[in-house]
């Protein structure tokens, strides 16, 4: 081996040792910060995402290269992951199985050290969380493609449940199967939302292939393994947990398909002052009464970034609006525009202030 080549991967196992010797010094940290926090208060929510921001922030700003600023998030996403395992175990409960795109969403958020709980629907998630069995839960809001996921914002109305935060995970499907080999698929099964946003891909590429619906992506990455001429239209991480070769990546008609996904739980995060406020809203049934509402969001400066209505299951046509807003609840301005609107509505819910996605 050349002297020179030799040389630097000595000093590469040299810095390598001094990385892992500075994680366990962290980790001492990290365990005593744990235990103060428990001594505090024994329910307290160890993951502070307002803090975890603020480290990513300081490092992406500090950085001077040549170590890309945009892998300094998922580096240290994992860092933080595995530091908070030290702590105490992470619970997550998602709209399972394993592999799907909530699955990753979570990932994204927690890291892959926590302990993530699959369920088999978005009220069994509320639930999890509602009783204690996990600290957090993750559920999809809205599609780009798609909407908005309603019965999410169903299960608000009677949930005391707060956001805790939000995920937007961009929704890349790739073609899979146990051989890899395009020539020898003679179905191709996924979740009808995956098929829908591969359609016009479909028809150009395998016109011939039947198509079939099925529960999950994740279960039709399954079904590759019983029978190799079935390929699923799967996640990268489908094919990674199933042992599935990719035929071919990103056949989604829609490059820029994303979901958003909250983090559901029982407490509030703190303040981080870059965050979004959510709240429920019943109006009075007369004429400018939308209007009247919104208006104290503008005349307070405040920025509306959505706003969705559902039919009021307690009396026909009546409708309740979940609306996001730009700003904390603690703030003033926030705070004067929501006791303005109070005594418009039939009654009002803060479904949380959380961190805006960055």
């Amino acid at each position: 081996m050349p002297g020179d080549l030799s040389d630097y991967r000595k000093e590469i196992d040299r810095i390598d040792d001094e990385i892992l010797r500075l994680l366990n010094e962290r980790s001492k940290s990290v365990i005593e910060i744990g235990r103060i926090k428990k001594e505090k208060d024994a329910e307290a929510n160890l993951h502070t995402p307002a803090r975890e921001a603020a480290i990513i922030e300081r490092l992406v700003n500090q950085n001077t290269g040549p170590f890309p600023s945009e892998a300094i998030r998922p580096v240290y996403r994992e860092i933080m992951s595995a530091s908070l395992s030290l702590e105490g175990p992470q619970k997550v409960a998602y709209l399972g199985p394993r592999a799907t795109f909530t699955h990753m969403a979570c990932m994204q958020k927690f890291g892959s050290s926590a302990q993530y709980i699959p369920v088999h629907s978005i009220k069994e998630v509320f639930n999890e969380v509602e009783r204690g069995r996990a600290h957090f839960g993750v559920v999809p809001i809205e599609n780009t493609t798609e909407g908005v996921v309603n019965h999410t914002l169903d299960m608000f109305v009677d949930s005391n449940l707060l956001i805790y935060g939000e995920v937007l995970q961009e929704v890349s499907h790739h073609l899979m199967s146990k051989s890899g080999v395009a020539e020898e698929v003679k179905k191709i099964c996924s979740h009808p939302h995956a098929i829908a946003q591969c359609r016009n891909w479909l028809e150009t590429n395998m016109p011939r292939v039947q198509v079939s619906e099925v529960a999950s992506t994740a279960r039709a990455a399954e079904m590759c393994l019983e029978d190799p001429s079935i390929a699923a239209i799967a996640s990268e991480l489908a094919s990674q947990l199933y042992g599935l070769k990719v035929i071919k990546a990103r056949i989604e008609d829609n490059l820029n398909n994303f979901t958003r996904f909250l983090v559901l739980s029982q407490k509030p995060p703190q303040r981080t002052g870059k965050d979004k406020t959510s709240l429920m809203l019943s109006i009075k049934d007369k004429v400018g009464a939308l209007y009247d509402l919104l208006r104290p969001f503008a005349s307070h400066g405040i920025s509306m970034t959505k706003i969705e209505s559902r039919p009021s299951r307690r009396k026909a046509w009546e409708y309740i609006f979940f609306v996001d807003v730009e700003g904390h609840v603690e703030e003033e301005r926030v705070k004067r525009a929501i006791e303005e609107i109070k005594g418009r509505c039939l009654f009002m819910k803060i479904l949380g202030s959380y961190p805006a996605h960055s």
